[in-house]
């Protein structure tokens, strides 16, 4: 949404700025919005946008959306069906819901209502080009958008993706990098009568691959994810994947591919007065590469913490917010990261033991199903189970 005065004008420094729409930015503009800040959160894109993503709505996820948020799930998933490259197929179930499944576009376009809902002034079609700050510190950061026009703001947060501008700009490195393929396959009611509530997860035959079917009503949410540089391979598994299912036959509505990307464990935060979240930040679960809740999380924590860069006395003291912020992100969402690599590599290294834990020792798959449900990161579970012991987690 435009403003009649020129965006770099005096009267048009915004307290915090937000790139990006997706569930980081749209969370970190509600945290700051009803903090009180005066917020412009920027998007590229025309919402609603499609977004590769399974959809997957977690116990945590659910925990951090904003009050009132009304989840409008696809489907409710009480059973899990695991293969072993489309083998040895066995199925968990619960009597509890495990987790929901929601369409992306909707749910990104709900949350971006929340923060418009609570102040945030939203802007789409905007494409951020570059970030300048000033030495010394000028109180203000500068976006440069697309064609030329600047916007002002005391604190910045970077929610474009892992390959966006801020995250460049603050200078975030990445280790894990992995391929995902995904089709959106409408299928008839009985294909879909025989998926619902269930999904499928398949022990990959790439190092640390997998693929996955998620219903959503009519239409299946089906993928394969692996490390890149095994593009061609990824792309078969997938195919061979989709064929087994037996899903061939059925023209998917959308086909797209994406890369996920995992921070290094000393890549900064922030710089200055712009801070980073969720994608942007690499904030990523390395095992299952869910990323829904570290944006969610994440967003919120930047968005809290940028209304105080903004409210700042001095340099220092933006400094001290900064630092607040990313202890608080590496305290959190960094150790359950570290964890997940500690599985992730496990899983790599022992395959068909791991798949024998989850698919035949119940106390491993309650673990799991605890964890997917409820409030408590698997890390933190992992710390006092006999799995954890395992991995030698519990210390």
């Amino acid at each position: 949404m435009s403003t009649e005065k020129p965006a770099d004008d005096p009267q048009q420094v915004w307290d915090v700025v937000v790139v990006g729409a997706g569930p980081a930015g749209a969370s970190a503009a509600y945290a700051a919005a009803a903090a009180g800040g005066r917020v412009l959160l920027l998007e590229k894109a025309r919402l609603p946008r499609y977004k590769t993503c399974g959809g997957g709505i977690i116990g945590l996820s659910r925990d951090a959306l904003p009050p009132g948020f009304e989840l409008r799930l696809r489907d409710r998933v009480r059973a899990v069906t695991f293969t072993r490259n489309g083998r040895f197929s066995r199925t968990r179930r619960s009597r509890r819901t495990l987790f929901g499944l929601v369409n992306r576009s909707e749910f990104d376009r709900q949350l971006v209502e929340h923060a418009r809902q609570a102040g945030a002034e939203v802007r789409t079609g905007a494409t951020v080009a570059r970030v300048e700050q000033h030495q010394p510190d000028a109180g203000t950061a500068r976006l440069v958008l697309q064609g030329g026009e600047t916007v002002l703001a005391r604190a910045v947060v970077g929610a474009d993706g892992s390959a966006g501008r801020v995250g460049a700009h603050v200078g975030v490195r990445l280790d894990q990098v992995d391929l995902g393929l995904e089709a959106e396959i409408p299928v008839p009611a009985k294909v879909a009568a025989h998926w619902a509530g269930r999904v499928l997860v398949d022990w990959g035959p790439l190092p640390g691959s997998y693929g996955w079917v998620f219903p959503k009503g009519d239409t299946l949410t089906v993928g394969v994810i692996s490390r890149r540089g095994e593009g061609a391979a990824t792309k078969q598994y997938f195919e061979d994947f989709v064929v087994r299912l037996g899903l061939a036959d059925y023209e998917p509505s959308i086909s797209s591919g994406h890369l996920t990307r995992c921070r290094s464990d000393d890549s900064p935060l922030f710089r200055g007065r712009v801070l980073v979240c969720g994608d942007a930040a690499g904030l990523l679960e390395p095992w299952t590469r869910e990323g829904i809740s570290f944006a969610l999380r994440s967003g919120r924590l930047a968005g809290e913490s940028a209304v105080r860069i903004a409210q700042a006395r001095d340099t220092a003291d933006v400094h001290r917010q900064a630092l607040h912020y990313a202890n608080a992100v590496t305290t959190g969402l960094g150790a359950e990261m570290t964890v997940g690599r500690r599985v992730f590599d496990f899983l790599q290294r022992h395959t068909g033991l791991s798949y024998m834990a989850v698919t035949r020792i119940r106390p491993v798959w309650n673990l799991l199903a605890k964890t997917t449900r409820g409030s408590t990161p698997l890390a933190e579970a992992l710390h006092t189970h006999p799995a954890g012991r395992a991995l030698r987690l519990d210390r």
